[in-house]
This record gives structure tokens, C-alpha cells and sequence, in this order.
């Protein structure tokens, strides 16, 4: 079994290279025991004895190397996380939003990139749902690279503990009571779709007016960085935001967003 796995230096190199190359996920020596405690979880899970054949095993088989990038993120998140955000998502991004397509289509797109298991996305549409003016619609897209995590995103059930922070009229009127939690209703269901997506790829997305990866890319080094970010501005329509977290930040890079400032919270803009 795989309980006593001898991670080398020359492992962890030949680990943290593919992981690298294959998500932009920069593993360095201070979280070296965390691969090395998810690699061993998952040696165990495989009943697989030696790192050097699961190696072998990844390296050739995309269905087990997708099972391995899924073990080795974090997934912390919850409704309303950053309640900052969201006051500036509804008293600024969506009326300046509302004022530059008034004489277009009216849809708000947009793309909740890492979304775990979905608290992000369900709210924004809950918020979204309240504020927005009769005829606007929107759409969101909901990415991830834990295929575990967007199955529990897409099931919609949290369990009691997991529903903290979620306003008392929300949870009325979005959720339903079920046994050991609440199930999020199938309408407001309906207004995302859930898809596998690995940020160290194009994701082929256009015209997204928000964009928010928050506590992401702070897991990737400079280069993985930038490239993350260039591909956020590829993604986006001309005037559109883009939200990442708090202990982010895009100073420094190579970057065409702009920087901004309200009573609310900050977070960058595109502007063309």
C-alpha cells in the first residue's frame, strides 16, 4: 500500500513540473507536504505502492491526471464570500453595466472562473435576480478544474452548516428545505452552466461584461500569472470588470486593465 511513499527531491521536481505545465499551479518547497499528503491520499485511493508509477500512470492517461489536478486544489468557499464585492457588483458594476448596453441587447454575461462548488455563482444569481431591471437577463458561466467540485455545484444541495451568510429572504425565495439542508431552486439553476475548465488553457469564452477568479491565481507564479490574466482580457467585451481577491493583485504585470476604487471595494476594469 501506500502509506510509506518516499517522496525524493527528484519526485517532487518530475510532480511539480507536470503540475505546472499541465495547470499553471506553482508548487514550491514551503507546500511541498501538501502534494506530497494529496499524492499519498491518492496512491492510497489507486492502491498504487510507488510515486514513480503513478507518475508513469498520469503522464499517459488524461482521465487520471484530471482525478489528480482535482486533489490537489483547495476548495474553500461560501455564499456571499466577500461581502465587499457584492456591494459593489450591485451599487456600481451593474448600473454602470445597465448605462453602456441600454441601447443593445440587454444580458449581462458572466463567468465565475474556479467556482468550487458553487456558492460563487448561485450568488451572483441570486443578486442578480433581485437588482437587474425588468427585460435584463443574464447569463453565467461557472468553470472549474475540480470535476468533484462542479458535481456538487450542479446537484445545488448544502447541507445546513454551508448556508451561513445567505440572507433570510434569499434563502426563502431561492432554496427549498430538504432533508440535512437546501436544494437550490431549478430556475435559479437554470441561469448558470457548469463547466469543466482549466485556467492554464483558453477557454474560448467572448463578450464576458464580469469576470470574477478570486483566491486563483494567487496558487500560480508570475508567468502562469500573466498568462491568466491576458486571457481574462481576450475573454471580456470591450467595457467589462473583473474581480480577483483580496490578497490579489495585478500590480506589476504586464496588463491593459485599469485600477479601481469605490466606496465599496476595488477591483480592475476593461475599457477599450
Amino acid at each position: 500500500m501506500a502509506d510509506a511513499v518516499f517522496f525524493s527531491d527528484s519526485d517532487f521536481e518530475q510532480y511539480r513540473t507536470l503540475i505546472y505545465r499541465e495547470s499553471g499551479i506553482h508548487f514550491t518547497s514551503t507546500n511541498r507536504s501538501i502534494l506530497e499528503s494529496r499524492l499519498k491520499e491518492r496512491l492510497r485511493e489507486k492502491n498504487i505502492s510507488s510515486v514513480k508509477t503513478y507518475f508513469n500512470t498520469i503522464s499517459g492517461d488524461q482521465g487520471e491526471l484530471k482525478n489528480f489536478l482535482d486533489s490537489i486544489t483547495t476548495n474553500l468557499t461560501r455564499f456571499f464570500r466577500n461581502q465587499a464585492h457584492f456591494d459593489a457588483l450591485e451599487h456600481y458594476v451593474i448600473p454602470e453595466l445597465i448605462k453602456i448596453k441600454s441601447g443593445g441587447e440587454k444580458t449581462i454575461r458572466i463567468w465565475s472562473a474556479g467556482c468550487s462548488t458553487g456558492e460563487e455563482p448561485y450568488t451572483i444569481a441570486m443578486l442578480l435576480s433581485e437588482i437587474l431591471p425588468p427585460l435584463w437577463k443574464f447569463e453565467i458561466i461557472a468553470s472549474d478544474l475540480s470535476l468533484k467540485c462542479l458535481m456538487s455545484a450542479k446537484e445545488g444541495f448544502y447541507s445546513d452548516s454551508r448556508i451561513v451568510g445567505i440572507p433570510d429572504p434569499y434563502l426563502k425565495k431561492y432554496f427549498d428545505k430538504v432533508e440535512g439542508g437546501y436544494k437550490v431552486h431549478q430556475q435559479l439553476m437554470s441561469k448558470i452552466r457548469f463547466d469543466y475548465h482549466n485556467l492554464n488553457n483558453e477557454s474560448g469564452l467572448r463578450n464576458q461584461d464580469i469576470v470574477f477568479c478570486r483566491n486563483v491565481i494567487i496558487y500560480f507564479d508570475e508567468a502562469a500569472q500573466n498568462a491568466v490574466i491576458n486571457r481574462f482580457w481576450n475573454s471580456m467585451s470591450a467595457k467589462s470588470f473583473l474581480f480577483i481577491g483580496h490578497s490579489e493583485s495585478l500590480f506589476g504585470m504586464d496588463t491593459k486593465f485599469e485600477f479601481v476604487k469605490t466606496q465599496w471595494a476595488t477591483f480592475y476594469r476593461k475599457s477599450l
